[in-house]
């Protein structure tokens, strides 16, 4: 099932239909495993009727990839396909077979190649520029590798300045799970949002005609169930000392957010750890959050950063399943009642949360709030913690709002604590104590909110957003 990727799909047919600097395109496209990127590729090369050769590298000698992807070029049974000695006696012979037709060449899991033969990046690059520039072809570049795909880019690689179009693959927006779910209520696609985010694949394991519950109790705890070894072989393909890496995403997941208590729950000394993280990072795996209320000037070097995990299904993972692999005696029943006490504080801390801010950044980028957002995030500091908070510094403006994922009405008395309590706090935590700036209330209930509540923000002209506004309005 194809869903959305509606920019993705105009960015190529809107590069595929580019005459300048000339006719032949080479584009890199990646993205973490499982993210869509085979799907959208073939997509679009049906939606666009350009011929199309589609070969993905393994874990194979040089010779055998080259001779599998010349069989896939020319349609040629294996066992017939010349050998080649090199990947310049390749990229020749692809250039020949291609000739001046219009003709897309996706090279997928690229980085396969490069490991089997470091020479095939620098062919590539002496091919392009001897053959392939001056034709009509579309040669795509694909890799889940996130950090040896971005590298591509760098000025060190042989293919620096030659690309002629990049896109990073996301997750599908939230608004895509009604494809998936269309029979769920909006409360039970949050849930799902926390559980595996926006991931196609995992979306696609998942069964819409179960409920949420028996999704997380029959499929993702099924034994020998997919979900089960995805984190651990991720990891694997990426780094070349998963252990170390597995340990410090199990201990983020468990709630260790700052270097100490990172170094603390993994005995990995600090000097290592850093390089660690700078390489989790890299992966896409872990982000290093600072509040909102930093400066631009500051957060290069402010020392208030946390680092927590970014795919929604690793941060599910190791908050309920990594911690059951040392009780190999626990049966899925048990372990889905140990998920059961902590998993609604879990969906509010992340899943809503997140929506909460990804409605912010629309309504601001709509012009739909009383300023533009230059950056939306959360604040956190020795005495308050808010958990949505958007900034605009030149304008001294700041929204401040609060997330409810409890089953009953927001009140009063919780509007009254946002506005006099939490608020005071994080402007006290601005650079200038926030003096002079202009402040925007917002809350977001699950369950609504009591008509008093709703008066007071009236009055302070605050936001309450409900589950039916945020699943109207998120993208």
């Amino acid at each position: 099932m194809f869903v959305d990727r509606e920019e993705e799909l105009a960015f190529f047919h809107r590069v595929a239909a580019r005459q300048r600097p000339g006719p032949a395109l080479l584009l890199l496209l990646y993205g973490r495993r499982r993210i869509g990127k085979t799907e959208l590729l073939l997509y679009w090369s049906r939606q666009s009727s350009i011929p199309t050769t589609y070969w993905t590298a393994e874990k194979e000698p040089a010779a055998l990839q080259r001779r599998k992807l010349f069989a896939a070029l020319s349609a040629t049974p294996l066992q017939y396909t010349p050998i080649f000695a090199s990947w310049s006696e390749l990229w020749d012979a692809a250039a020949q077979r291609i000739g001046d037709q219009r003709h897309v060449l996706v090279l997928d899991e690229l980085p396969y190649a490069m490991e089997s033969d470091p020479a095939a990046l620098s062919a590539l690059q002496h091919a392009w520029d001897r053959a392939f520039q001056y034709m009509r072809a579309i040669i795509v570049l694909c890799g889940s590798q996130v950090r040896v795909m971005e590298l591509l880019q760098a000025a060190q690689s042989p293919l620096f300045g030659r690309l002629t179009g990049h896109w990073y693959l996301q997750p599908l927006p939230f608004s895509a799970l009604k494809v998936f779910f269309p029979t769920w209520s909006v409360e039970e696609r949050i849930a799902v949002s926390a559980l595996v985010g926006g991931v196609p694949a995992y979306l696609g394991w998942l069964d819409p005609d179960l409920t949420f519950a028996e999704n997380v109790r029959q499929v993702v705890l099924a034994p020998g169930s997919q979900f089960s070894a995805e984190p651990a072989l991720l990891i694997y393909d990426e780094v070349r000392e998963p252990q170390p890496h597995l340990a410090i995403l199990k201990a983020i997941g468990a709630g260790a957010h700052t270097l100490d208590t990172i170094s603390n729950a993994t005995l990995i000394g600090k000097t290592h750890l850093s390089a660690y993280l700078v390489r989790l990072q890299d992966l896409k795996l872990i982000e290093r959050r600072l509040p909102a209320t930093v400066a631009s000037a500051e957060r290069l070097r402010s020392r208030k950063g946390r680092y927590h995990l970014r795919d929604p299904y690793f941060r599910f993972y190791f908050r309920f399943l990594a911690p059951t692999h040392e009780q190999a005696g626990l049966s899925a029943d048990q372990i889905w009642s140990r998920i059961q006490q902590d998993l609604r504080a879990f969906i509010g801390q992340t899943a809503f949360e997140d929506l909460a801010r990804a409605w912010v950044l629309a309504q601001g980028q709509a012009n739909a709030l009383p300023f533009a957002p230059e950056l939306v995030g959360s604040h956190w500091s020795r005495h308050v913690q808010a958990d949505v908070v958007a900034v605009n510094w030149r304008q001294r403006a700041i929204l401040i709002g609060e997330c409810k994922w409890s089953t009953e009405l927001v009140d009063r008395q919780i509007v009254r604590e946002l506005i006099e309590v939490k608020a005071p706090l994080v402007l006290h935590d601005l650079p200038d104590q926030g003096r002079d700036w202009v402040v925007t209330y917002a809350c977001f209930g699950r369950a609504g909110f009591t008509p008093a509540a709703r008066q007071l923000m009236d009055e302070r002209q605050g936001i309450c957003v409900d589950l039916e506004m945020l699943d109207r309005d998120l993208p």
